[in-house]
């Protein structure tokens, strides 16, 4: 097998948006330069150490049809949903989330010393499961 290298075409910068209760994140994937990578809808870096970018939240707001997972590289994050669940997520963890006929959820990054660091993914469902059971998982770090 022969490894050949491609050439980069374009390279994208990602654009500041403000989500949720005013959370200020910067989105790669889901912008008017860059939204028809389907089955990948969006791409948020929620990177900062000013707890005023982050500190608001996503209060609880509705999802279907896709799958988000979030990863969190630095500080903590706090989930809630109307299916019961409810936890926290740190450094090196994994919140997967599949909305399918619906889910509404929250995230609330919390404030600590050093800030918060992660990236959010949202994936477009398969036609024949955008009407799944709603679920929602962790993966700790250490699993």
């Amino acid at each position: 097998m022969t490894i050949s290298a491609r050439r980069i075409v374009e390279i994208i910068e990602p654009e500041p948006v403000i989500e949720g209760a005013g959370v200020r994140l910067k989105r790669s994937i889901g912008t008017p330069t860059l939204d028809y990578l389907d089955p990948f809808l969006l791409f948020d870096d929620f990177t900062s150490g000013n707890p005023r970018d982050y500190e608001a939240g996503f209060p609880l707001h509705p999802h279907r049809g896709i799958e988000t997972v979030t990863y969190v590289l630095k500080g903590e994050v706090q989930h809630r949903d109307t299916l019961g669940n409810a936890g926290s997520i740190g450094a090196g963890d994994i919140q997967w989330m599949t909305a399918g006929r619906g889910i509404m959820h929250e995230e609330m990054p919390q404030v600590r010393p050093g800030g918060i660091a992660g990236f959010q993914l949202w994936v477009n469902l398969p036609a024949k499961l955008k009407m799944t059971k709603p679920r929602y998982q962790d993966i700790r770090s250490g699993e």
